[in-house]
């Protein structure tokens, strides 16, 4: 299988994209968590293109990736799984688990420093939260983002397929976990002890700074407890939690253009 995907990475990267916001836009359709999205039309017309535009900008600038980068490492035999003499199982888990480890610490650092914080609150300034908020990066933390996972990704010296996999696995996640979707709460208390569940994310989208600066995690819900950020529930309840940031609530501040700019206002 590993092999399958560092041959068709390409493929199997759009189709995982493809086939997991299908899935969660029906999900949201049918058995929606909160209503009322009356900017929708506008918010998807600047979200969608946001992805495409991030995605273009990282091509442009580190045309390897993250994979090509794995590879290049392997090669030159740099980082630490391609020196140490370990087995493959536990340099793919120890890869994996660190890599998620770094966006989350990546996660807090863009709230905690002001001029990362201008770029990042662009992704927080979505009045409501569904699937298409997972795609609402500005094109400049998606490229301080990759700059940040190559230097995980070379100190490790990460296996490629490993790369491709958790990038694929956290974008799929970060959709899930800001789908539109109720979860019944018997499995939203399983499915959270692993992975970061809607409910335990949308705090996170609060307009107050004592929720949005909890619950960090993307993917793995084990750092957020680990080191202290976890919330369980917002004070006021998801069906009455405001969502966005209370400067950014106007239609206008939420065009695609209006977006791109907003860090510089």
């Amino acid at each position: 299988m590993f092999d399958f995907i560092l041959a068709h990475e390409a493929a199997v990267r759009v189709c995982a994209f493809a086939g997991v916001l299908a899935a969660l836009l029906v999900l949201e359709a049918l058995l929606p968590r909160r209503g009322g999205d009356r900017l929708r039309r506008l918010r998807w017309g600047a979200n969608l293109p946001m992805v495409v535009a991030g995605a273009l900008l990282v091509r442009m600038v580190l045309p390897l990736g993250a994979a090509g980068v794995a590879l290049w490492a392997r090669q030159q035999g740099v980082g630490l799984f391609n020196v140490l003499a370990v087995p493959n199982t536990i340099a793919e888990i120890a890869s994996f688990l660190a890599l998620d480890a770094a966006i989350y610490g990546q996660h807090r650092l863009f709230h905690r420093v002001p001029a990362f914080w201008r770029i990042h609150r662009m992704h927080h300034s979505d009045v409501e939260f569904d699937a298409t908020t997972a795609l609402r990066f500005h094109p400049l933390e998606i490229a301080l983002s990759m700059g940040i996972k190559l230097a995980v990704v070379i100190a490790l010296g990460a296996p490629p397929v490993i790369v491709i996999l958790f990038e694929i696995a956290l974008n799929a996640t970060a959709m899930f976990n800001h789908s539109n979707i109720a979860l019944p709460l018997v499995l939203d208390r399983a499915l959270r002890r692993l992975l970061v569940t809607p409910d335990m994310h949308r705090v996170h989208h609060s307009t107050q700074p004592r929720e949005y600066n909890r619950n960090f995690g993307f993917n793995l819900s084990w750092w957020d407890r680990l080191f202290g950020s976890y919330t369980d529930q917002p004070e006021g309840g998801h069906a009455a939690m405001a969502i966005g940031l209370p400067e950014f609530r106007d239609a206008p501040e939420q065009t695609f253009t209006a977006l791109l700019l907003q860090p510089l206002k």
